[in-house]
C-alpha cells in the first residue's frame, strides 16, 4: 500500500469537477467523500488519477465519532473497504456527532444530516477517545480526525479547542486534520482566537490541512464550501505554516463550482500563503512527520489499587459518561430538528440559525440525490420540503428522507402537494420505482403480472 512521506498540494475530488481536476497542473493528491464511493465501481476519473501516481484519501462524513454511541461496525467496515480499494495511506473523519437518541436515551434515533460540535468536556473527551481507539483498531491504515466549524457553543465547556485536540492526540495517537477555515468560522461565531488555538495544538500530530471558503451573514459565518477562500483563512494558514510545515494542504469546494481557472488561482493563493510563512528551518518553524506517522502517545498512568487498564473495564468506566453525553446530544438535536424546547444554557437565536441551516441543507442534498423531485414540484419544491422538514426529523439518511418526503406529499392535502393530475402521477410513479427492493419493470407483461398479484391478494 502506498505510503508517501508527504502529501503535497491537493484538491477535493468531486464528480462535478472531475475533468478539471484531472487536467490541473501540480496536483499531488485528492480527497474524495468516502460515502459517495463504491469500492467495486470506483469512478474512472479516480482510477486514472491513481494510475498517474496521485494519492487518493477517503474522507468520511457519517461515522459520528463524537457521538455517545460506539462507532458502527458496518460504517467502519465500509470505510476500511474504501481505503483498501483506493490504496490510501490514511483515512479521515470528523470530531463531530451526526445522530443522537436511541437506546441510551430511550428515545427515537434522530439524524442531523450535518456535522455538529461535541461539547469540550471531560465526558465528551473520554467517549471520543474510546470511539477513536475502536475506529483505529478496525481500520487498515492510520486515522486522522478533523476539527469542525460550529454555529453554536455548548454551555459549561471545560477545555479550549486546542486543549481538547491536544489531549485527544496525546491519549490516542490519532493524527489531526486541521481545517483553518473552521478555525476562522469559530473565531467569528464563537469569539475564539485562531492563533491561541494553533498555539495549543500538538502541531507534530497534523496529518494535513483543509482550506475552504464561506460567507458572513448577520454576524454569523457560514462554512459553505461554495465560495472563494477569504484572505482571513489564508492568514490563518500562513500562521499555521510558520509553526510547522504541514505534510499536505487541500482546497475543499463542494458546491457552486467555478471555472477550472478560478480553482487553480485559489490553489496558487494557498501556495502563496504557505510561502509567506517563516522559512523552513527557522527558529519558529519545524517540519511535521509524514501524514501517516502516529502522533506521540502519552504513557499510561499507573493504575491505582483495584483499577484495571483493560478495554472492558474502560468501557464500563465510560458508560455513565456515554449516557450523560447521549442525553445532552439528544436534547440539542431534538431542538434543532424536531422543534422541542432549547436546552438550558444555549443561545436560542443561534439554535434558530442552526435549525434553519439544517433544513436548508436537507432540501439541497435531497434535490441532488433525487433531482426528479424539484423537476416534478417546480418552484413549490423548496417551500414544501422546508415545511415538511420542520415537523419530520430525518432518521435514516438522505435517500430515505427523499422517499419519506414524497410519501408525505402523496398522502394528500399537504402543503406542496401537486395540484394537477399529471404531477401527482409522476410523483407516485417516482416513489413506487424507488420504494421497493428493486426498480419496477417497464415491460407490459411484468406490469400485468404485478397488477394481477395485487388483485389476487385483495381477495
Amino acid at each position: 500500500m502506498k505510503r508517501p512521506g508527504r502529501l503535497g498540494t491537493g484538491i477535493g475530488w468531486r464528480p462535478e469537477i472531475a475533468d478539471a481536476v484531472e487536467a490541473m497542473p501540480g496536483i499531488d493528491w485528492v480527497e474524495a467523500v468516502a460515502e459517495n464511493l463504491c469500492p467495486g465501481h470506483l469512478p474512472e476519473s479516480l482510477l486514472r488519477l491513481r494510475e498517474r501516481g496521485v494519492t487518493v484519501v477517503p474522507h468520511g462524513v457519517s461515522l459520528g465519532l463524537g457521538g455517545a454511541d460506539r462507532p458502527s461496525e458496518d460504517r467502519l467496515t465500509a470505510l476500511a473497504e474504501r481505503a483498501e480499494a483506493l490504496g490510501s495511506p490514511l483515512v479521515t473523519e470528523h470530531i463531530a456527532f451526526v445522530r443522537a437518541g436511541g437506546p441510551l436515551t430511550a428515545s427515537p434515533l434522530l439524524e442531523a444530516g450535518h456535522l455538529l460540535p461535541v461539547p469540550r468536556t471531560r465526558d465528551a473527551l473520554d467517549v471520543l477517545c474510546e470511539n477513536v481507539r475502536i475506529a483505529q483498531a478496525a481500520l487498515p491504515v492510520p486515522l486522522a480526525v478533523e476539527n469542525i466549524a460550529a454555529l453554536l457553543a455548548w454551555p459549561g465547556e471545560e477545555l479550549t479547542e486546542g486543549q481538547f485536540l491536544y489531549e485527544l492526540a496525546d491519549r490516542t495517537g490519532v493524527r489531526l486534520l486541521i481545517d483553518v477555515a473552521n478555525l476562522h468560522t469559530n473565531h467569528v461565531n464563537r469569539g475564539e482566537d485562531p492563533a491561541k488555538a494553533l498555539a495549543d495544538l500538538p502541531v507534530e500530530a497534523i496529518a494535513y490541512v483543509h482550506v475552504a471558503g464561506g460567507f458572513e451573514r448577520d454576524g454569523v459565518w457560514h462554512d459553505s464550501h461554495a465560495h472563494p477562500v477569504p484572505p482571513q483563512v489564508l492568514d490563518i494558514l500562513t500562521d499555521l505554516a510558520s509553526r510547522v510545515t504541514p505534510p499536505g494542504v487541500l482546497l475543499e469546494r463542494d458546491d457552486n463550482f467555478p471555472e477550472a481557472g478560478e480553482l487553480e488561482r485559489e490553489l496558487d493563493a494557498i501556495r502563496g500563503a504557505l510561502e509567506a510563512a517563516a522559512p523552513s528551518g527557522s527558529a519558529t518553524s519545524k517540519t511535521a512527520p509524514s501524514a501517516t506517522t502516529a502522533a506521540p502517545v502519552a504513557e499510561e498512568e499507573d493504575k491505582g489499587e483495584g483499577e484495571s487498564g483493560s478495554e472492558a473495564d474502560q468501557a464500563s468506566d465510560y458508560a455513565p459518561a456515554r449516557q450523560r453525553l447521549a442525553l445532552a446530544q439528544a436534547a440539542l438535536l431534538s431542538a434543532l430538528v424536531a422543534g422541542t424546547p432549547a436546552p438550558e444554557g444555549f443561545d436560542r437565536v443561534r439554535l434558530g440559525v442552526q435549525s434553519r441551516a439544517l433544513g436548508a441543507k436537507r432540501a439541497d442534498v435531497v434535490a441532488k440525490i433525487a433531482p426528479e423531485l424539484p423537476e416534478i414540484l417546480g418552484a413549490g419544491y423548496r417551500p414544501a420540503f422546508l415545511s415538511y422538514a420542520h415537523g419530520h426529523p430525518m432518521s435514516d439518511g438522505y435517500r430515505h428522507d427523499a422517499l419519506d418526503f414524497a410519501a408525505h406529499l402523496l398522502l394528500g392535502g399537504q402543503p406542496g402537494t401537486p395540484e394537477n393530475a399529471e404531477s401527482r402521477r409522476r410523483l407516485r410513479e417516482w416513489w413506487l420505482d424507488r420504494s421497493g427492493p428493486a426498480p419496477r419493470s417497464r415491460r407490459p407483461t411484468a406490469r400485468l403480472a404485478r397488477a394481477t398479484r395485487r388483485v389476487l391478494l385483495r381477495r
